[in-house]
Order: C-alpha cells, then sequence, then structure tokens
C-alpha cells in the first residue's frame, strides 16, 4: 500500500486543488488573511516514512486541533476519575462553539467543543500562568519532535474578539465548573489554539497517536500508553462536531478539524493523516480536507471497521 500512496496524494492533490467551495474563517480577523490557494497533504506512517504533497511546509494556526491533545495532558494530570467530573465524552450533536452544558451535571458534552476544552484548560497544572503555557507547548513538542510557538497576532484577535468563549466560561463558572481567573483561563486556551505547525507536523501528531503514544520520528513518548484510547474515543465521537456522524460513516477515523483550515486523522497502528487547506464548509471544516481524508479510506479501506474485518 505504501508504494501507491505518494502517486495518490499527488492525484488528489491535482484533483482537489480547483476546487473553490468555502470560505476562510474570519470571525478570529487575523485567520481571515490565508490564501485559500493553500493546499497540503501529508502521511505519516507508524514505521517513520513521511509522504507530502502541495504547501506541506506552510504554517498555519492549529486552532481546534489542539483540543484533543490537551485533553490527553489534563488526563495525565488529574486522572480519569477526576477530569470526567468535569467534562463529559456524550456527542452534543451541537456546533462546536455552542453555549450549551448537560442539564444535569452541568459538564460540557464533551472535550472536542469549546466548553469542554475551556473547561480542560483551566484545570492543567502549574503555579503561573507561563508555567502552565510552557507545558502545554513542550507537550506539543514531543508529539512534533521540533520546538512549536504560539502566533502573537492570532491570539491577540483571538483575545479580543473571543466574547462568545467569554459567555461559555462564565456559565461554566456560574455552576463551579471553572475556577475564578476567567481571563487567565481564556488566554491560555487562545495561546493554545494560536499554536502554528504546518501539514508535516500535524501529520506527525497524528501518527504518533497511531503509534500509541510515541513519536514515529524521534521515539519519544508524547502521552501515556493508557490514556491514548480516550483521547481516540472522543476524536471519533467528537471530533467533528455536528458532522461527527457522517464523518464516522464515511471516513470511519478518529480525527479532529481546526478552522485554521487543518484536519488530522488517525489510522491506528499504521498512519497520521494531515491535509491543510483553508476554505471552510457550514461546519468549520476544511472542504478540500474531507474530500481527501474521504478518497483516502475508499480507497486503502482505512476505515475503522473495514480495518477490523480485514484484520
Amino acid at each position: 500500500m505504501y508504494e501507491e500512496l505518494q502517486k495518490t496524494l499527488e492525484e488528489l492533490h491535482a484533483r482537489y486543488l480547483g476546487l473553490t467551495e468555502g470560505k476562510v474563517a474570519s470571525y478570529i480577523p487575523e485567520l481571515s488573511k490565508a490564501d485559500p490557494n493553500w493546499f497540503g497533504i501529508v502521511v505519516v506512517t507508524t514505521d517513520g516514512q513521511v509522504y507530502g504533497v502541495g504547501d506541506r511546509n506552510k504554517y498555519f494556526t492549529i486552532q481546534s486541533i489542539s483540543k484533543p491533545f490537551v485533553y490527553g495532558l489534563a488526563l495525565e494530570d488529574h486522572g480519569r476519575e477526576f477530569v470526567s467530573s468535569k467534562v463529559g465524552v456524550e456527542p452534543s450533536g451541537e456546533a462546536f462553539n455552542a453555549i450549551t452544558l448537560d442539564e444535569r451535571s452541568k459538564r460540557p458534552h464533551n472535550p472536542m467543543i469549546n466548553a469542554g476544552a475551556i473547561a480542560l484548560t483551566s484545570i492543567i497544572k502549574g503555579e503561573e500562568a507561563s508555567e502552565r503555557l510552557n507545558r502545554v507547548l513542550d507537550m506539543f513538542s514531543r508529539y512534533v519532535g521540533t520546538e512549536v510557538y504560539v502566533n502573537m497576532p492570532v491570539f491577540l484577535s483571538e483575545r479580543a474578539t473571543g466574547h462568545r468563549n467569554r459567555a461559555i466560561a462564565y456559565l461554566m463558572r456560574n455552576f463551579n465548573m471553572i475556577g475564578p481567573d476567567i481571563e487567565a483561563t481564556l488566554d491560555l486556551y487562545f495561546q493554545q489554539c494560536a499554536i502554528m505547525m504546518n501539514c508535516t507536523q500535524m501529520a506527525i501528531m497524528a501518527a504518533t497517536l497511531a503509534n500509541a503514544g510515541v513519536n514515529p520520528l524521534t521515539g519519544v513518548r508524547a502521552i501515556e500508553r493508557t490514556y491514548v484510547r480516550d483521547v481516540l474515543s472522543v476524536m471519533y465521537t467528537c471530533g467533528l462536531y455536528d458532522f461527527a456522524g457522517e464523518w464516522a460513516c464515511n471516513v470511519g477515523l478518529p480525527a479532529k478539524s481546526g478552522v485554521g483550515g487543518g484536519i488530522l486523522a488517525v489510522v491506528p497502528r499504521r498512519m497520521g493523516i494531515g491535509v491543510f487547506s483553508p476554505p471552510l464548509d457550514e461546519h468549520g471544516h476544511s472542504v478540500r480536507g474531507i474530500k481527501v481524508c474521504e478518497e483516502l479510506s475508499r480507497r486503502f479501506r482505512l476505515h475503522i471497521f473495514d480495518l477490523l474485518m480485514d484484520a
């Protein structure tokens, strides 16, 4: 299969490069500066092979792609029982920025929506804001194998316009789901969303999860093996929000998207997929990214239930 990958990626890139559907995100002003023609695809296998095409080295902010990885860090910091007392794992069926909590528990529905991600950010360990940010950056560096950094203009743009996220945070504060220092929590949340990566690094992160938490290029463990299952589970059921059901049927892989134009998908024990293209559909997912992942899943029988039946 791997011999066909590079040729397939080149074919899919050529096919979908001319696709003009979707719009670049503009609700965060800095994101509106993205070129809609940027388009990269990378696959990294669990034995360290890298295949790619297009704008694979173009940097962009990962946005909501940060969420499953911060979820993993929260699990390492506190364990499943405490984390589950703060955030559920049920698909919400709603958009990523819905201002809703579970009616009974008052928890956010899952770690992939903004409410859940903000709640998790609030419990990342650290005495001061700088220590907490450095722990988040160090965690991402283990996943990609190089240092990562925050795009300050995007962070400041998100901070200046993030009133809906403030509403979500204050709602959770009302039910004691997060602590009183709301602005510090939101700053860390906006900073994690403004981390810069390229398509290759995104695929390496996905391959690290596919490889049971060990970066296949560096051999460094990025997350405890026991929590990889949790992260992949919520990615599979909740990673694409109100498109998660269609994704599960048509692609069938744990995945996460971001409004910066990235999508990463995990093929357990085999590979990680990263696609970058800024134009988004009505759900906030990369239009070209969805198309590419659907094609790769179909052609190589990557759907998780195909993999189980082929085993």
